[in-house]
C-alpha cells in the first residue's frame, strides 16, 4: 500500500484515518458528491481530492464503518486509472453505482440492474486480460446487493450487462452526428436482447476483469434511465430518484 498521494486520484493511504476496505464508484463527480454530502445516514467526513475532476469523499455510516466514495470518470480507460490507484492504496470492495439503457423488455426505466457479468467490448479491459477471460462480478458481493435491493423494496433485475466503450455507435444510437453505423452494429441490440442481456452501461466489463485479476470484489448496480426497445431517449425526470435507489443499495452492503 502506497502511503503516498498518488497521481490521479489525489490522495493516499494515510489520508483514510485507519483501516477502510470500500469505495463506492461513480461515473459522474455531480453523483458522487451528492451521494457523499447528500444521503441520509451518511456524514462525509472531508472531501479527499477534486484532482482531475476525479471528486473523492471519505464518508462514515452510522454504524461507524469507513468507506471512500470516488468519481471515476465516463469509461473504462478512466475508470480503470482509477481502480488501479484505489487497489494500491489497499481497498478490497469496489461497487460501481451507475446509469445504464435497458435492452430486455422487462427493464423498465427507474429499475435497477445488478450486473453479475458483462459481455465486455472494451480496449481498456483487454490491457488487462485476454479478450475471452470471463468479465464476471464478485459473486458474494452480487447476491449481497441483490439481497439489499429486496429488503429495501425496489425493482431490481440480476443478469447480464453488455458493457461497451462508446456511448452513440456501440450501443446502436441513431440520435447521433454519425448515422453510418458499421455493420457489426446494425441490429446488435436486438441480438443482445436473444442473448438475454439486460442492459448496456460503460464501465463494468473492465472493472469485473480488474477485480479477478487484482483479486479484490468488484461489483455493479446501475439505475435503469432508457428503455432502448422503444426509444433512445434519457429520462432525465427519473434519474436523480433511480441514482438515489442504486446508491442505497451499494451503501447497504458497503
Amino acid at each position: 500500500m502506497d502511503k503516498e498521494r498518488l497521481y490521479h486520484i489525489g490522495f493516499g493511504t494515510e489520508d483514510l484515518d485507519g483501516c477502510v476496505e470500500g469505495a463506492l464508484l461513480c461515473g459522474d463527480p455531480q453523483r458522487a458528491r451528492r451521494i457523499a454530502q447528500e444521503t441520509e445516514g451518511l456524514e462525509c467526513l472531508r472531501v479527499l481530492s477534486e484532482n482531475r475532476g476525479l471528486n473523492s469523499y471519505l464518508c462514515a455510516k452510522e454504524d461507524g464503518s469507513s468507506l471512500v466514495i470516488s468519481t471515476s470518470g465516463m469509461g473504462a480507460p478512466s475508470l480503470s486509472i482509477v481502480v488501479n490507484e484505489l487497489v494500491q492504496i489497499g481497498l478490497r470492495k469496489i461497487i460501481r453505482v451507475g446509469t445504464c439503457g435497458g435492452i430486455a423488455e422487462r427493464v423498465k426505466v427507474g429499475s435497477l440492474v445488478i450486473s453479475q457479468a458483462a459481455l465486455c467490448r472494451q480496449g481498456a479491459a483487454n490491457d488487462i486480460a485476454p479478450r475471452d477471460y470471463p468479465a464476471a462480478a464478485d459473486s458474494f458481493l452480487t447476491v449481497a446487493l441483490a439481497e439489499a435491493a429486496g429488503r429495501l423494496g425496489f425493482d431490481y433485475h440480476l443478469g447480464l450487462t453488455a458493457s461497451v466503450d462508446t456511448f452513440y455507435e456501440g450501443q446502436e444510437r441513431g440520435d447521433s452526428a454519425n448515422p453510418h453505423l458499421l455493420r457489426e452494429f446494425q441490429g446488435i441490440t436486438e441480438e443482445y436482447r436473444r442473448l438475454n442481456i439486460l442492459n448496456y452501461e460503460m464501465e463494468s466489463g473492465t472493472l469485473f476483469k480488474m477485480g479477478l485479476v487484482y483479486r479484490f470484489a468488484a461489483g455493479c448496480v446501475c439505475a435503469v434511465l432508457s428503455e432502448r426497445g422503444n426509444s433512445e431517449k434519457v429520462v432525465v425526470e427519473l434519474k436523480q430518484q433511480a441514482e438515489e435507489a442504486a446508491a442505497q443499495v451499494a451503501l447497504a452492503v458497503l
